[in-house]
């Protein structure tokens, strides 16, 4: 159901987004747009590749958001009260259009069954993690990658800044880690960037986020401009993408000395 693996550093880089697999029995069921993929958060684990070095554990899903989205609550609440967005499991792409074929969306048994085949899997893999490294190290980072096309009317107007990071507005992190990771994008002039706009961090940011206990979730939300084609075949841009990596290690290195120091 997901990719992880193990490392030894107090750090967690999760890609709940990342997957692309359908299930054949699922894929039969969709529209083109669909199995098209454009709501993927396409490439991250490989723009993410540096934090291996760092000794970062990770854990990247393998399905694709439109099977579930392991990033919204079990329970299917909105995340953003009285603001249009997906559900727990989508029926529509971001630029609403329909996932399914007529007649053929998931009913509520079946949504059930994928909640627990593909969604409970990952957080509990996810969730064992963060105990483990926090047992280890007394304190443990959760970072959660995610990546959006530029331009989404849906969701936001204009064009959405470069960098998006999201701390459920200061609860899921120490501040001090916050404060780093935003020292480290004010300190380029290349990318914009904001801290809880539009994207304050998702179901995982928002419940794993416990720095009370030791666990501090952050999220970043990136312009899929920034490394990628924003249209089919959502093409890896390498020369981008060297671009934009040397900035998001000073930030995850800014954050795990601020949580070094804390320690």
């Amino acid at each position: 159901m997901f990719v992880f693996t193990p490392g030894t550093a107090p750090l967690l880089v999760s890609f709940p987004h990342a997957g692309t697999e359908i299930p054949p029995e699922i894929a039969a069921r969709m529209t083109p747009e669909a199995l098209q993929r454009a709501d993927v958060d396409w490439h991250l684990p490989q723009l993410y590749a540096f934090v291996q070095a760092m000794g970062a554990s990770t854990i990247a899903a393998r399905f694709a958001r439109h099977v579930i989205d392991l990033n919204r609550p079990p329970e299917d609440t909105s995340l953003y009260p009285g603001q249009d967005v997906t559900g727990l499991l989508p029926l529509d792409t971001f630029r609403k259009q329909p996932l399914y074929l007529p007649g053929q969306a998931p009913d509520a048994a079946e949504a059930h069954a994928r909640r627990a085949r593909y969604w409970q899997p990952y957080h509990d893999a996810l969730g064992a993690e963060l105990e483990r490294l926090r047992t280890q190290h007394g304190t443990v980072v959760l970072w959660d990658a995610h990546s959006i096309a530029s331009r989404m009317p849906r969701f936001f107007e204009g064009k959405l800044p470069d960098l998006n990071l999201g701390t459920a507005d200061g609860r899921a992190c120490a501040p001090a880690l916050q404060v780093a990771a935003e020292a480290a994008m004010v300190a380029q002039s290349t990318y914009t960037h904001v801290s809880n706009g539009r994207f304050k961090g998702g179901h995982i940011t928002r419940h794993y986020g416990q720095p009370e206990r030791g666990i501090h979730a952050l999220q970043l939300e990136m312009c899929q401009c920034t490394y990628m084609d924003e249209t089919a075949p959502f093409a890896y841009r390498p020369e981008l993408a060297s671009q934009v990596q040397p900035l998001l290690q000073r930030m995850l290195d800014a954050v795990m000395d601020a949580r070094a120091q804390r320690a």
